[in-house]
């Protein structure tokens, strides 16, 4: 699978490293709630079908971006930011 790196243009997924679920939203900084911080980090949907990620391109520029990606069918929407 391609990914589309917006520094370094498409490369192979082998060079990125999957950084999570970019549609979950953070706590705010300063929460207390360990409940919330826990079901935060380890607490995970796994969805069919379109969905936004964070990836890495580690063995390149390094850079985070959000990718649409469809987990169903592995079809690239684009970067999204």
């Amino acid at each position: 699978m391609m990914l589309p790196c917006p520094h370094c243009g498409d490369r192979d997924v082998s060079e990125f490293r999957y950084g999570g679920d970019a549609s979950k939203e953070r706590p705010a900084h300063g929460t207390g709630d360990l409940q919330t911080w826990h079901d935060y980090v380890f607490l995970f949907e796994n969805p069919k079908g379109p969905h936004t990620e964070y990836w890495q391109h580690v063995l390149g520029c390094r850079r985070w971006f959000t990718l649409a990606r469809n987990t169903a069918t592995n079809e690239i929407g684009g970067v999204v930011s």
